[in-house]
Protein backbone atom coordinates (compact mmCIF):
# COMPACT_ATOMS: atom_id res chain seq x y z
CA UNK A 1 0.00 0.00 0.00
CA UNK A 2 1.17 4.05 -0.85
CA UNK A 3 0.42 6.77 0.81
CA UNK A 4 1.28 9.87 -1.38
CA UNK A 5 2.36 13.18 0.58
CA UNK A 6 -1.18 15.05 0.47
CA UNK A 7 -2.60 11.83 2.50
CA UNK A 8 0.10 12.31 5.29
CA UNK A 9 -0.66 16.38 5.33
CA UNK A 10 -4.31 15.32 5.85
CA UNK A 11 -2.98 13.18 8.85
CA UNK A 12 -0.93 15.66 9.89
CA UNK A 13 -4.24 18.38 9.75
CA UNK A 14 -6.37 15.55 11.60
CA UNK A 15 -4.23 15.60 14.39
CA UNK A 16 -3.67 19.40 14.67
CA UNK A 17 -7.51 19.28 15.40
CA UNK A 18 -7.74 16.95 18.02
CA UNK A 19 -4.88 19.00 19.82
CA UNK A 20 -6.59 22.28 19.65
CA UNK A 21 -9.76 20.53 20.52
CA UNK A 22 -8.10 19.19 23.89
CA UNK A 23 -6.60 22.45 24.35
CA UNK A 24 -10.00 23.79 24.16
CA UNK A 25 -11.23 21.78 26.77
CA UNK A 26 -8.58 22.90 29.00
CA UNK A 27 -9.09 26.61 28.32
CA UNK A 28 -13.48 25.71 29.54
CA UNK A 29 -11.87 24.04 32.92
CA UNK A 30 -9.52 26.86 33.63
CA UNK A 31 -12.69 29.28 32.64
CA UNK A 32 -15.67 27.87 33.86
CA UNK A 33 -14.68 28.32 37.85
CA UNK A 34 -13.90 32.11 37.58
CA UNK A 35 -17.53 32.30 35.78
CA UNK A 36 -19.31 30.61 38.03
CA UNK A 37 -17.27 30.34 41.66
CA UNK A 38 -18.74 33.38 44.28
CA UNK A 39 -15.99 35.78 44.80
CA UNK A 40 -15.34 34.72 48.53
CA UNK A 41 -14.39 31.47 47.13
CA UNK A 42 -12.53 32.47 44.14
CA UNK A 43 -9.13 31.76 46.30
CA UNK A 44 -8.13 28.29 47.34
CA UNK A 45 -10.93 26.91 45.00
CA UNK A 46 -8.84 28.52 41.53
CA UNK A 47 -5.56 27.91 43.00
CA UNK A 48 -6.76 24.09 43.35
CA UNK A 49 -8.00 24.24 40.02
CA UNK A 50 -5.50 25.66 38.51
CA UNK A 51 -3.38 23.07 39.39
CA UNK A 52 -5.03 20.42 38.17
CA UNK A 53 -5.02 21.89 34.81
CA UNK A 54 -2.10 22.65 35.12
CA UNK A 55 -1.18 19.15 35.96
CA UNK A 56 -3.48 17.75 33.08
CA UNK A 57 -1.63 20.62 30.11
CA UNK A 58 1.13 18.85 31.00
CA UNK A 59 0.07 15.53 30.43
CA UNK A 60 -1.08 16.78 27.19
CA UNK A 61 1.82 18.04 26.22
CA UNK A 62 3.46 14.67 26.58
CA UNK A 63 0.76 13.34 24.88
CA UNK A 64 1.75 15.60 22.01
CA UNK A 65 5.35 14.99 21.54
CA UNK A 66 4.36 11.44 21.68
CA UNK A 67 1.65 12.04 18.71
CA UNK A 68 4.29 13.79 17.12
CA UNK A 69 6.63 11.21 17.38
CA UNK A 70 4.03 8.72 15.98
CA UNK A 71 3.23 11.18 12.95
CA UNK A 72 6.89 11.65 12.23
CA UNK A 73 7.58 8.26 12.03
CA UNK A 74 4.66 7.58 9.84
CA UNK A 75 5.57 10.32 7.17
CA UNK A 76 8.58 8.94 6.96
CA UNK A 77 7.32 5.88 5.98
CA UNK A 78 4.73 6.82 3.68
CA UNK A 79 7.11 9.10 1.83
CA UNK A 80 9.25 6.34 0.91
CA UNK A 81 6.20 4.87 -0.62
CA UNK A 82 6.65 1.24 1.44
CA UNK A 83 3.31 1.80 3.85
CA UNK A 84 2.33 -1.89 4.94
CA UNK A 85 -1.43 -2.51 6.39
CA UNK A 86 -0.02 -3.49 9.48
CA UNK A 87 1.77 -0.40 9.80
CA UNK A 88 -1.54 1.58 9.01
CA UNK A 89 -3.68 -0.78 12.13
CA UNK A 90 -0.73 -0.59 14.17
CA UNK A 91 -0.75 3.35 14.18
CA UNK A 92 -4.97 3.89 14.31
CA UNK A 93 -4.62 1.60 17.30
CA UNK A 94 -1.76 3.55 19.15
CA UNK A 95 -3.69 6.82 18.19
CA UNK A 96 -7.05 5.92 19.59
CA UNK A 97 -5.14 4.50 23.24
CA UNK A 98 -3.71 8.72 22.57
CA UNK A 99 -6.30 10.36 22.28
CA UNK A 100 -8.43 8.51 24.96
CA UNK A 101 -10.94 6.54 22.65
CA UNK A 102 -11.89 9.19 19.86
CA UNK A 103 -12.44 7.56 16.63
CA UNK A 104 -9.47 7.76 13.72
CA UNK A 105 -10.43 8.15 9.97
CA UNK A 106 -7.15 8.65 7.66
CA UNK A 107 -9.27 10.11 5.09
CA UNK A 108 -9.90 6.89 2.81
CA UNK A 109 -6.85 4.97 3.78
CA UNK A 110 -8.39 1.92 4.65
CA UNK A 111 -6.99 -1.83 4.68
CA UNK A 112 -8.43 -2.66 1.60
CA UNK A 113 -9.63 0.63 -0.89
CA UNK A 114 -12.50 -0.37 -2.33
CA UNK A 115 -13.19 3.24 -4.07
CA UNK A 116 -15.80 5.34 -3.90
CA UNK A 117 -19.58 4.41 -3.81
CA UNK A 118 -21.52 4.95 -7.42
CA UNK A 119 -23.41 6.77 -5.39
CA UNK A 120 -20.78 9.21 -4.24
CA UNK A 121 -19.22 9.46 -8.46
CA UNK A 122 -22.11 10.07 -9.83
CA UNK A 123 -23.39 12.87 -7.34
CA UNK A 124 -19.44 14.15 -8.09
CA UNK A 125 -20.21 13.99 -11.90
CA UNK A 126 -23.48 15.59 -11.63
CA UNK A 127 -22.00 18.89 -9.57
CA UNK A 128 -19.57 18.84 -12.31
CA UNK A 129 -22.30 19.19 -14.92
CA UNK A 130 -24.71 21.24 -13.20
CA UNK A 131 -21.77 23.94 -12.49
CA UNK A 132 -21.27 23.67 -16.54
CA UNK A 133 -24.93 23.90 -16.96
CA UNK A 134 -25.20 26.72 -14.85
CA UNK A 135 -22.37 28.68 -16.37
CA UNK A 136 -24.36 28.36 -19.90
CA UNK A 137 -27.24 29.71 -18.74
CA UNK A 138 -26.19 32.83 -16.85
CA UNK A 139 -23.64 33.61 -19.96
CA UNK A 140 -26.28 33.41 -22.88
CA UNK A 141 -28.17 35.97 -20.88
CA UNK A 142 -26.40 38.05 -19.78
CA UNK A 143 -24.75 37.82 -23.53
CA UNK A 144 -28.14 38.42 -24.68
CA UNK A 145 -28.65 41.79 -22.48
CA UNK A 146 -25.64 43.05 -23.58
CA UNK A 147 -27.09 42.70 -27.02
CA UNK A 148 -30.20 44.48 -26.43
CA UNK A 149 -28.83 47.91 -28.40
CA UNK A 150 -27.62 51.23 -27.12
CA UNK A 151 -31.31 52.40 -27.26
CA UNK A 152 -31.88 49.36 -24.39
CA UNK A 153 -29.04 49.47 -22.64
CA UNK A 154 -26.33 52.18 -22.13
CA UNK A 155 -22.48 51.64 -22.63
CA UNK A 156 -22.00 51.90 -19.00
CA UNK A 157 -24.29 49.02 -18.50
CA UNK A 158 -22.78 47.14 -21.38
CA UNK A 159 -19.16 47.13 -19.82
CA UNK A 160 -20.35 45.79 -16.63
CA UNK A 161 -21.97 43.32 -17.99
CA UNK A 162 -18.61 42.17 -19.68
CA UNK A 163 -17.07 42.57 -16.14
CA UNK A 164 -19.51 40.09 -14.52
CA UNK A 165 -19.27 37.40 -17.47
CA UNK A 166 -15.26 38.03 -16.93
CA UNK A 167 -15.74 37.27 -13.22
CA UNK A 168 -18.29 34.62 -13.54
CA UNK A 169 -15.99 32.65 -15.83
CA UNK A 170 -13.42 32.84 -13.72
CA UNK A 171 -15.45 30.86 -10.52
CA UNK A 172 -16.61 28.96 -12.59
CA UNK A 173 -13.39 27.41 -13.90
CA UNK A 174 -12.30 27.38 -9.66
CA UNK A 175 -15.12 25.64 -8.92
CA UNK A 176 -14.68 22.92 -11.72
CA UNK A 177 -11.33 22.85 -11.13
CA UNK A 178 -12.07 22.22 -7.48
CA UNK A 179 -14.53 19.57 -7.93
CA UNK A 180 -11.68 17.92 -10.38
CA UNK A 181 -9.23 18.08 -7.49
CA UNK A 182 -12.32 16.39 -5.38
CA UNK A 183 -12.51 13.54 -7.41
CA UNK A 184 -8.65 13.24 -7.20
CA UNK A 185 -8.38 13.10 -3.04
CA UNK A 186 -9.03 10.47 -0.36
CA UNK A 187 -7.02 7.96 -3.25
CA UNK A 188 -9.59 7.70 -5.45
CA UNK A 189 -7.65 8.38 -8.55
CA UNK A 190 -5.79 5.16 -7.73
CA UNK A 191 -9.31 2.87 -7.45
CA UNK A 192 -10.56 4.57 -10.69
CA UNK A 193 -7.34 3.59 -12.35
CA UNK A 194 -7.27 0.00 -11.49
CA UNK A 195 -11.46 -0.31 -12.06
CA UNK A 196 -10.86 0.77 -15.72
CA UNK A 197 -8.33 -2.04 -16.59
CA UNK A 198 -9.73 -4.75 -14.62
CA UNK A 199 -12.95 -3.95 -16.40
CA UNK A 200 -11.76 -3.12 -19.48
CA UNK A 201 -9.77 -6.25 -19.61
CA UNK A 202 -12.47 -7.99 -18.64
CA UNK A 203 -14.41 -6.94 -21.66
CA UNK A 204 -11.48 -7.97 -24.45
CA UNK A 205 -11.19 -11.26 -22.82
CA UNK A 206 -14.72 -11.87 -23.76
CA UNK A 207 -14.44 -10.24 -27.06
CA UNK A 208 -11.25 -12.60 -28.17
CA UNK A 209 -13.15 -16.04 -26.67
CA UNK A 210 -16.04 -14.39 -28.56
CA UNK A 211 -13.77 -13.82 -31.78
CA UNK A 212 -11.67 -17.22 -31.65
CA UNK A 213 -13.53 -20.45 -31.04
CA UNK A 214 -12.16 -23.54 -30.21
CA UNK A 215 -14.08 -25.00 -33.88
CA UNK A 216 -14.45 -22.68 -36.31
CA UNK A 217 -16.89 -25.15 -38.66
CA UNK A 218 -19.21 -25.68 -35.38
CA UNK A 219 -19.00 -22.10 -34.20
CA UNK A 220 -22.04 -19.20 -35.02
CA UNK A 221 -21.30 -16.66 -36.96
CA UNK A 222 -22.53 -13.40 -38.19
CA UNK A 223 -21.88 -12.27 -41.51
CA UNK A 224 -20.48 -8.02 -41.39
CA UNK A 225 -19.79 -7.15 -44.93
CA UNK A 226 -17.89 -3.58 -45.09
CA UNK A 227 -19.40 -2.18 -48.04
CA UNK A 228 -21.50 0.44 -46.83
CA UNK A 229 -21.50 3.42 -49.08
CA UNK A 230 -20.05 5.92 -46.84
CA UNK A 231 -17.12 8.02 -45.36
CA UNK A 232 -14.53 6.28 -42.99
CA UNK A 233 -15.93 7.34 -39.62
CA UNK A 234 -19.26 5.83 -40.65
CA UNK A 235 -17.79 2.88 -42.07
CA UNK A 236 -16.14 2.04 -38.78
CA UNK A 237 -19.48 2.39 -36.48
CA UNK A 238 -20.74 0.33 -39.22
CA UNK A 239 -18.10 -2.22 -38.54
CA UNK A 240 -18.56 -1.69 -34.59
CA UNK A 241 -22.41 -2.35 -34.94
CA UNK A 242 -21.97 -5.77 -36.14
CA UNK A 243 -19.47 -6.17 -33.49
CA UNK A 244 -22.20 -5.24 -30.88
CA UNK A 245 -24.58 -8.12 -32.26
CA UNK A 246 -22.54 -10.60 -32.36
CA UNK A 247 -21.43 -10.31 -28.57
CA UNK A 248 -25.40 -9.95 -27.94
CA UNK A 249 -25.87 -13.07 -29.86
CA UNK A 250 -22.77 -15.24 -29.08
CA UNK A 251 -21.57 -15.14 -32.95
CA UNK A 252 -18.34 -15.19 -33.98
CA UNK A 253 -18.22 -11.90 -36.43
CA UNK A 254 -16.54 -12.63 -40.21
CA UNK A 255 -15.67 -9.36 -41.32
CA UNK A 256 -15.98 -9.48 -44.95
CA UNK A 257 -13.87 -6.73 -45.95
CA UNK A 258 -12.22 -7.64 -49.92
CA UNK A 259 -11.98 -4.40 -51.47
CA UNK A 260 -12.49 -2.30 -49.06
CA UNK A 261 -13.10 1.11 -50.38
CA UNK A 262 -10.37 2.71 -48.59
CA UNK A 263 -7.85 0.07 -48.97
CA UNK A 264 -8.23 -2.48 -51.38
CA UNK A 265 -6.12 -5.02 -49.46
CA UNK A 266 -9.03 -5.65 -46.50
CA UNK A 267 -9.33 -4.85 -43.43
CA UNK A 268 -6.45 -6.82 -42.08
CA UNK A 269 -3.66 -4.51 -44.12
CA UNK A 270 -4.40 -1.71 -41.58
CA UNK A 271 -5.79 -3.31 -38.46
CA UNK A 272 -5.13 -6.65 -36.67
CA UNK A 273 -7.76 -9.34 -38.39
CA UNK A 274 -10.61 -10.00 -35.75
CA UNK A 275 -10.25 -13.44 -35.35
CA UNK A 276 -7.23 -15.20 -35.51
CA UNK A 277 -8.54 -19.02 -35.65
CA UNK A 278 -12.22 -18.48 -37.21
CA UNK A 279 -11.96 -16.41 -40.81
CA UNK A 280 -14.15 -18.69 -42.94
CA UNK A 281 -18.11 -17.55 -43.50
CA UNK A 282 -18.96 -21.25 -44.49
CA UNK A 283 -21.80 -22.81 -42.37
CA UNK A 284 -24.24 -26.14 -42.65
CA UNK A 285 -26.81 -23.56 -42.86
CA UNK A 286 -27.53 -19.52 -43.95
CA UNK A 287 -30.03 -17.18 -43.60
CA UNK A 288 -30.34 -13.49 -43.43
CA UNK A 289 -30.76 -11.37 -40.59
CA UNK A 290 -32.36 -12.41 -37.62
CA UNK A 291 -32.58 -16.10 -38.87
CA UNK A 292 -32.83 -18.68 -35.59
CA UNK A 293 -31.10 -19.43 -32.51
CA UNK A 294 -29.99 -22.59 -34.85
CA UNK A 295 -28.74 -20.36 -37.94
CA UNK A 296 -25.20 -21.17 -38.18
CA UNK A 297 -24.60 -17.99 -40.44
CA UNK A 298 -26.79 -15.47 -40.38
CA UNK A 299 -25.85 -12.32 -42.36
CA UNK A 300 -26.29 -8.82 -40.75
CA UNK A 301 -27.80 -5.52 -42.87
CA UNK A 302 -26.76 -2.13 -42.39
CA UNK A 303 -28.35 -0.98 -39.41
CA UNK A 304 -30.37 1.51 -41.57
CA UNK A 305 -32.46 -2.05 -42.84
CA UNK A 306 -32.43 -3.66 -39.81
CA UNK A 307 -35.25 -5.59 -39.08
CA UNK A 308 -37.01 -6.57 -36.73
CA UNK A 309 -34.78 -3.80 -34.45
CA UNK A 310 -33.04 -5.66 -31.40
CA UNK A 311 -32.97 -4.18 -27.93
CA UNK A 312 -29.29 -3.59 -27.42
CA UNK A 313 -28.03 -1.93 -29.80
CA UNK A 314 -26.96 1.79 -29.00
CA UNK A 315 -27.39 3.20 -26.36
CA UNK A 316 -28.04 0.19 -24.49
CA UNK A 317 -25.29 -1.17 -21.93
CA UNK A 318 -25.20 -4.50 -20.63
CA UNK A 319 -27.14 -5.28 -17.25
CA UNK A 320 -24.07 -7.48 -15.89
CA UNK A 321 -21.78 -4.73 -15.98
CA UNK A 322 -23.74 -1.94 -15.63
CA UNK A 323 -23.17 -1.03 -12.02
CA UNK A 324 -19.54 -1.02 -12.59
CA UNK A 325 -19.96 1.18 -15.56
CA UNK A 326 -22.00 3.82 -13.61
CA UNK A 327 -19.80 3.63 -11.01
CA UNK A 328 -17.04 4.42 -13.25
CA UNK A 329 -17.63 6.54 -16.58
CA UNK A 330 -19.67 9.48 -16.61
CA UNK A 331 -21.53 8.26 -20.12
CA UNK A 332 -21.19 4.51 -19.67
CA UNK A 333 -22.97 4.00 -23.30
CA UNK A 334 -20.26 6.03 -24.70
CA UNK A 335 -17.63 3.58 -22.41
CA UNK A 336 -19.24 0.49 -23.50
CA UNK A 337 -18.74 1.36 -27.22
CA UNK A 338 -15.31 2.63 -26.63
CA UNK A 339 -14.31 -1.06 -25.86
CA UNK A 340 -15.66 -2.30 -29.42
CA UNK A 341 -13.63 0.37 -30.91
CA UNK A 342 -10.63 -0.70 -28.76
CA UNK A 343 -10.62 -4.48 -30.05
CA UNK A 344 -11.50 -3.72 -33.55
CA UNK A 345 -8.83 -0.83 -34.20
CA UNK A 346 -6.22 -2.75 -32.79
CA UNK A 347 -3.18 -1.35 -35.50
CA UNK A 348 -1.15 -3.55 -37.70
CA UNK A 349 2.84 -3.04 -36.51
CA UNK A 350 3.35 -1.10 -40.20
CA UNK A 351 0.26 1.61 -38.81
CA UNK A 352 1.75 1.67 -35.22
CA UNK A 353 4.95 2.40 -36.69
CA UNK A 354 3.36 4.96 -39.22
CA UNK A 355 1.27 6.82 -36.28
CA UNK A 356 4.21 6.71 -34.07
CA UNK A 357 6.52 8.86 -36.02
CA UNK A 358 3.75 10.68 -37.21
CA UNK A 359 3.23 11.72 -33.60
CA UNK A 360 7.23 12.22 -33.36
CA UNK A 361 7.90 13.74 -36.21
CA UNK A 362 4.99 17.26 -35.57
CA UNK A 363 6.31 17.43 -32.37
CA UNK A 364 2.57 15.95 -30.71
CA UNK A 365 3.12 17.24 -26.97
CA UNK A 366 0.86 17.92 -24.33
CA UNK A 367 -1.10 19.93 -23.18
CA UNK A 368 -2.94 19.80 -26.39
CA UNK A 369 -6.42 20.36 -27.43
CA UNK A 370 -7.82 18.38 -30.57
CA UNK A 371 -10.21 20.58 -32.93
CA UNK A 372 -11.90 19.02 -35.82
CA UNK A 373 -13.44 21.50 -38.65
CA UNK A 374 -15.72 19.67 -40.62
CA UNK A 375 -16.83 20.70 -43.88
CA UNK A 376 -17.66 19.86 -47.38
CA UNK A 377 -20.12 17.49 -47.92
CA UNK A 378 -21.55 18.47 -44.07
CA UNK A 379 -22.41 21.84 -44.38
CA UNK A 380 -25.89 22.75 -45.53
CA UNK A 381 -26.96 18.94 -45.60
CA UNK A 382 -26.35 17.69 -41.87
CA UNK A 383 -24.65 20.14 -40.09
CA UNK A 384 -24.18 24.05 -40.44
CA UNK A 385 -20.93 26.65 -40.77
CA UNK A 386 -19.24 27.09 -37.76
CA UNK A 387 -16.27 29.38 -38.45
CA UNK A 388 -12.37 28.52 -36.48
CA UNK A 389 -13.44 31.66 -34.34
CA UNK A 390 -16.42 29.74 -33.07
CA UNK A 391 -13.84 26.59 -31.81
CA UNK A 392 -10.85 28.64 -30.84
CA UNK A 393 -13.11 30.26 -28.16
CA UNK A 394 -13.88 26.96 -26.60
CA UNK A 395 -10.18 26.13 -27.11
CA UNK A 396 -9.04 29.38 -25.12
CA UNK A 397 -11.84 28.43 -22.47
CA UNK A 398 -9.77 25.28 -21.56
CA UNK A 399 -6.28 26.66 -21.90
CA UNK A 400 -7.64 29.51 -19.45
CA UNK A 401 -9.23 27.34 -17.13
CA UNK A 402 -5.66 25.15 -17.19
CA UNK A 403 -3.55 28.02 -16.51
CA UNK A 404 -5.44 28.67 -13.49
CA UNK A 405 -3.87 25.46 -12.13
CA UNK A 406 -0.55 25.44 -13.69
CA UNK A 407 1.75 27.40 -15.96
CA UNK A 408 0.83 27.22 -19.70
CA UNK A 409 4.42 27.47 -21.82
CA UNK A 410 2.87 26.42 -25.09
CA UNK A 411 -0.89 26.34 -26.13
CA UNK A 412 -0.53 23.76 -28.42
CA UNK A 413 -3.34 22.95 -31.11
CA UNK A 414 -4.20 19.98 -33.11
CA UNK A 415 -5.99 20.96 -35.93
CA UNK A 416 -7.89 18.38 -38.67
CA UNK A 417 -10.36 19.60 -41.37
CA UNK A 418 -11.73 18.57 -44.57
CA UNK A 419 -11.15 22.11 -45.74
CA UNK A 420 -7.11 23.13 -46.48
CA UNK A 421 -8.18 26.43 -46.12
CA UNK A 422 -8.50 26.34 -42.19
CA UNK A 423 -4.81 25.64 -41.20
CA UNK A 424 -3.83 28.61 -42.66
CA UNK A 425 -6.45 30.89 -41.12
CA UNK A 426 -6.04 29.45 -38.14
CA UNK A 427 -2.57 30.58 -37.72
CA UNK A 428 -2.84 33.47 -39.32
CA UNK A 429 -5.85 34.96 -36.65
CA UNK A 430 -3.93 32.70 -33.49
CA UNK A 431 -0.29 33.51 -33.60
CA UNK A 432 -0.07 32.85 -29.80
CA UNK A 433 -1.11 29.05 -30.66
CA UNK A 434 1.06 26.64 -31.90
CA UNK A 435 -1.18 24.17 -34.65
CA UNK A 436 -0.16 21.09 -35.38
CA UNK A 437 -1.88 19.63 -38.70
CA UNK A 438 -0.86 19.01 -42.28
CA UNK A 439 -2.88 20.47 -45.16
CA UNK A 440 -2.41 17.80 -47.57
CA UNK A 441 -4.19 15.49 -45.01
CA UNK A 442 -6.98 18.68 -45.56
CA UNK A 443 -6.76 17.81 -48.98
CA UNK A 444 -6.88 14.20 -49.25
CA UNK A 445 -10.22 14.17 -46.88
CA UNK A 446 -12.06 16.17 -50.02
CA UNK A 447 -15.04 13.73 -51.13
CA UNK A 448 -12.98 13.44 -54.66
CA UNK A 449 -9.83 11.99 -53.06
CA UNK A 450 -11.43 10.44 -50.11
CA UNK A 451 -10.82 7.21 -50.62
CA UNK A 452 -7.12 6.75 -51.56
CA UNK A 453 -4.23 5.05 -49.73
CA UNK A 454 -3.30 8.65 -48.99
CA UNK A 455 -6.43 10.12 -48.25
CA UNK A 456 -6.29 6.75 -45.41
CA UNK A 457 -3.07 7.69 -43.87
CA UNK A 458 -4.26 10.90 -43.19
CA UNK A 459 -7.41 9.91 -41.62
CA UNK A 460 -5.80 7.35 -39.05
CA UNK A 461 -3.33 10.27 -38.23
CA UNK A 462 -6.17 12.75 -37.77
CA UNK A 463 -8.28 10.55 -35.88
CA UNK A 464 -5.30 9.42 -33.44
CA UNK A 465 -4.13 12.64 -32.67
CA UNK A 466 -7.74 14.21 -31.95
CA UNK A 467 -8.09 10.79 -29.42
CA UNK A 468 -5.01 11.17 -28.10
CA UNK A 469 -5.51 14.74 -27.39
CA UNK A 470 -6.12 16.42 -23.81
CA UNK A 471 -9.50 17.84 -24.71
CA UNK A 472 -11.87 17.49 -27.85
CA UNK A 473 -13.30 20.22 -29.35
CA UNK A 474 -15.18 19.56 -32.79
CA UNK A 475 -19.14 18.66 -34.15
CA UNK A 476 -20.77 15.68 -32.88
CA UNK A 477 -22.26 15.59 -35.92
CA UNK A 478 -19.35 14.55 -37.89
CA UNK A 479 -18.73 10.66 -37.27
CA UNK A 480 -14.95 11.57 -37.15
CA UNK A 481 -15.32 13.68 -34.26
CA UNK A 482 -17.52 11.26 -32.69
CA UNK A 483 -15.13 8.28 -33.28
CA UNK A 484 -12.11 10.05 -31.89
CA UNK A 485 -14.75 10.40 -28.78
CA UNK A 486 -15.02 6.96 -28.40
CA UNK A 487 -11.41 6.33 -28.25
CA UNK A 488 -10.24 9.00 -26.29
CA UNK A 489 -12.84 6.91 -23.82
CA UNK A 490 -10.27 3.65 -23.73
CA UNK A 491 -7.23 5.83 -22.90
CA UNK A 492 -8.93 7.30 -19.62
CA UNK A 493 -10.78 6.03 -16.55
CA UNK A 494 -13.36 8.53 -17.64
CA UNK A 495 -13.02 11.05 -20.40
CA UNK A 496 -16.86 11.93 -20.63
CA UNK A 497 -15.90 15.69 -20.15
CA UNK A 498 -13.27 15.89 -22.35
CA UNK A 499 -15.12 17.56 -24.82
CA UNK A 500 -17.01 20.21 -26.40
CA UNK A 501 -19.27 20.05 -29.04
CA UNK A 502 -20.46 22.84 -31.23
CA UNK A 503 -24.10 21.46 -32.13
CA UNK A 504 -25.43 17.69 -31.20
CA UNK A 505 -25.13 15.95 -28.21
CA UNK A 506 -23.17 12.40 -28.31
CA UNK A 507 -25.27 9.74 -30.74
CA UNK A 508 -24.41 6.67 -32.62
CA UNK A 509 -26.15 6.37 -36.26
CA UNK A 510 -28.50 3.82 -35.65
CA UNK A 511 -29.26 4.35 -32.20
CA UNK A 512 -32.26 3.16 -30.12
CA UNK A 513 -34.34 6.47 -28.33
CA UNK A 514 -32.29 8.43 -25.71
CA UNK A 515 -34.14 9.41 -22.93
CA UNK A 516 -33.53 11.07 -19.82
CA UNK A 517 -35.60 11.22 -16.36
CA UNK A 518 -36.44 14.15 -14.27
CA UNK A 519 -34.98 14.51 -11.49
CA UNK A 520 -36.67 18.05 -10.47
CA UNK A 521 -39.86 19.19 -11.36
CA UNK A 522 -40.45 22.34 -13.39
CA UNK A 523 -42.87 24.73 -14.60
CA UNK A 524 -43.13 26.62 -17.95
CA UNK A 525 -41.56 29.71 -17.22
CA UNK A 526 -41.29 31.23 -20.91
CA UNK A 527 -42.62 30.69 -24.35
CA UNK A 528 -41.23 27.51 -26.06
CA UNK A 529 -40.88 25.23 -22.13
CA UNK A 530 -42.35 22.15 -21.62
CA UNK A 531 -43.17 21.23 -17.97
CA UNK A 532 -42.65 18.09 -16.34
CA UNK A 533 -43.28 16.12 -13.05
CA UNK A 534 -40.46 14.20 -10.90
CA UNK A 535 -39.83 11.34 -12.50
CA UNK A 536 -41.02 11.65 -16.39
CA UNK A 537 -39.58 10.53 -19.43
CA UNK A 538 -38.04 12.75 -21.66
CA UNK A 539 -36.48 12.02 -25.09
CA UNK A 540 -33.71 14.31 -25.56
CA UNK A 541 -33.17 15.35 -29.02
CA UNK A 542 -30.44 18.19 -28.19
CA UNK A 543 -28.51 20.09 -25.39
CA UNK A 544 -28.03 23.53 -26.54
CA UNK A 545 -25.57 24.49 -24.33
CA UNK A 546 -27.08 27.63 -22.87
CA UNK A 547 -28.75 26.05 -19.82
CA UNK A 548 -31.30 24.46 -21.70
CA UNK A 549 -32.11 21.12 -23.79
CA UNK A 550 -34.69 20.58 -26.09
CA UNK A 551 -37.09 17.11 -26.19
CA UNK A 552 -40.13 15.57 -25.63
CA UNK A 553 -41.80 14.78 -21.98
CA UNK A 554 -43.07 10.81 -22.90
CA UNK A 555 -46.22 11.53 -20.79
CA UNK A 556 -47.84 14.36 -22.17
CA UNK A 557 -46.23 14.23 -25.25
CA UNK A 558 -45.27 18.30 -25.34
CA UNK A 559 -42.32 19.14 -26.96
CA UNK A 560 -39.86 21.97 -26.29
CA UNK A 561 -36.97 23.58 -24.02
CA UNK A 562 -36.19 22.09 -20.30
CA UNK A 563 -33.59 23.35 -17.97
CA UNK A 564 -30.42 20.51 -19.14
CA UNK A 565 -29.76 20.51 -14.98
CA UNK A 566 -33.10 19.23 -14.13
CA UNK A 567 -32.74 15.58 -16.15
CA UNK A 568 -30.62 13.47 -16.19
CA UNK A 569 -30.08 9.91 -18.47
CA UNK A 570 -31.91 7.03 -18.33
CA UNK A 571 -29.58 4.57 -19.14
CA UNK A 572 -30.84 1.38 -21.46
CA UNK A 573 -29.73 -1.68 -19.15
CA UNK A 574 -30.38 -5.01 -21.25
CA UNK A 575 -29.84 -8.22 -20.26
CA UNK A 576 -26.94 -9.43 -22.46
CA UNK A 577 -24.91 -12.75 -22.50
CA UNK A 578 -22.24 -12.81 -19.22
CA UNK A 579 -19.87 -14.72 -20.73
CA UNK A 580 -19.19 -17.29 -17.95
CA UNK A 581 -16.55 -19.07 -19.98
CA UNK A 582 -14.31 -16.31 -19.48
CA UNK A 583 -13.24 -15.75 -15.55
CA UNK A 584 -13.80 -12.28 -13.94
CA UNK A 585 -10.69 -11.99 -12.02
Amino acid sequence: MTINLRSSNKILAKAAIILFFFWVIALILLTRPLLNSPQNDIGADVLQRLSKAMSELDSLKERNQELQWILSNFTNEALSGNIKEDVVERLRATLVDKIGGLPINFGGLEKKQSGPSKEYEVKRRGIYKGVQELWYFVNQELEKLKKKGPELISTDLSNLIQEVISSGKEHEAVILNDVQDLSSMEGHDSWRAAEARSLSDLVQRRFHYLQNPADCSKARKLICNLNKSCGYGCQIHHTAYCFIVAYATKRTMILNSKKWRYHRGGWEKVFLPVSETCTDPSGLDRSNWPGTHETQVVELPIVDMLSPRPPYLPLAIPLDLSERMIRLHGDPQVWWIGQFMKYLLRYQPETQTMLDEAKENMNFRRPIVGVHVRRTDKVGTEAAFHSIDEYMFHVADYFNKLDMKQKVEVRRVYLASDDPSVIPEAKKKYPNYEFLGDVSIAKGAAVATRYTDSSLRGILIDIHMLAHSDHLVCTFSSQVCRLAYEIMQTLHPDASHKFKSLDDIYYYGGQGPHQQVAIYPHKSARPGEISFELGDVLGIAGNHWDGFSKGVNERTKQAGLYPSFKAIDKYHIVDLPSYSEVSSN
